[in-house]
């Protein structure tokens, strides 16, 4: 695994979508409540930027923007059609106030 700085824990904003890129993985991190979540950053549907999409706090789900499909932020399982496979995830943790993601 190669662990990768992606942002400053501050500058992450709650239920704000944020694009980063990950050695040659384009992902997404959102702040959701205390927990912080890290997908691959395309639907698996239509092949969409989630980071485009919105975050609904209270059931901490990404909406793909293009055609509404929702995705569990911790596991990338979809909750709702039209997309039917999930996105992949990567641990997301802090140090030293920096928030890090670790890809294969």
């Amino acid at each position: 695994m190669t662990t990768h700085v992606v942002c400053e824990l501050s500058s992450l904003d709650e239920a704000v979508p944020l694009r980063a890129s990950v050695g040659d993985v384009d992902v997404v991190v959102v702040r959701c409540g205390s927990e912080l979540y890290c997908l691959e950053n395309v639907c698996s549907h239509e092949h969409f930027a989630l980071s485009d999409g919105e975050v609904d706090p209270s059931t901490c789900e990404i909406e793909c923007a293009r055609h509404g499909a929702m995705f569990d932020l911790a596991t990338g399982e979809p909750r709702s059609l039209p997309a039917t496979r999930p996105v992949r995830t990567f641990p997301v943790s802090v140090h030293d106030g920096k928030v890090t993601v670790e890809t294969p």
